[in-house]
């Protein structure tokens, strides 16, 4: 009589969330913006193709922020928010409008309880046991932060064990022109900082920063404009 073994859940994907990533895999990561200007930049992104947008709670006043955009936006933006340290502040997030939860790290009490009030996950990851447990908690993408020192070697290292339904998202040191070794290492989708945006830069340069992602990901992807 063979042992038994207990598998796990089969990976269920949040559904708004893969809608936006199959639109385009790209996360705006608006660190530092305002709420007077947040809407501005927010439709600035939407109109350049992105249809996900995260506002880091350490940004001033963040909640106001993820209300404004979510009030700008269609419904088929998701709108969240980033650097979630504690669970205590998933509910204010949900509270605000938001559809999403990305962490720099994997904190099961803040995944569970942002499946709990019903919102996408994105943990930060940075080895694959921190990436299976963030599963088991009910992750629905995997952050794999920092990009910079991990780099392609890793992704694909990570992929070979990986489901390939799970959603490996690079952050950090992303450009327009390097994320083809990423993709092609087995990538879907990046979140974008600083080099997207930076506080008190216009919408308009958001906005041209957007079109070089989006234009940057056509590229690697080998598609025609």
């Amino acid at each position: 009589m063979q042992p038994h073994i207990n598998l796990p859940a089969p990976y269920a994907p949040h559904a708004g969330l893969d809608a936006a990533f199959s639109a385009c895999p790209l996360i705006a990561i608006l660190r530092g913006v305002t709420p007077a200007d947040a809407a501005e930049h927010g439709r600035a992104l939407y109109e350049a193709g992105f249809r996900i947008v995260e506002v880091p709670l350490n940004s001033p006043q963040p909640f106001d922020s993820i209300a404004a955009i979510r009030r700008a936006l269609p419904a088929d933006a998701i709108v969240g928010a980033g650097t979630v340290l504690h669970s205590s502040f998933v509910a204010q997030v949900k509270a605000a409008g938001g559809d999403l939860i990305v962490m720099p790290h994997s904190d099961a009490d803040v995944v569970r309880a942002a499946k709990a009030q019903g919102l996408a996950c994105a943990p930060g990851v940075a080895t694959p046991n921190e990436a299976f447990i963030a599963l088991k908690n009910g992750a629905d993408v995997l952050k794999m932060f920092p990009a910079e020192q991990l780099g392609p070697h890793v992704v694909k290292a990570w992929r070979a064990v990986i489901a390939a339904a799970v959603p490996l998202v690079p952050v950090g040191g992303i450009s327009p022109d390097n994320m083809g070794p990423f993709l092609t290492a087995g990538a879907n989708g990046f979140g974008l900082g600083s080099a997207l945006y930076t506080p008190g830069q216009s919408a308009a340069v958001t906005a041209s920063h957007a079109k070089a992602f989006v234009n940057g990901l056509r590229i690697a992807r080998g598609e025609k404009k």
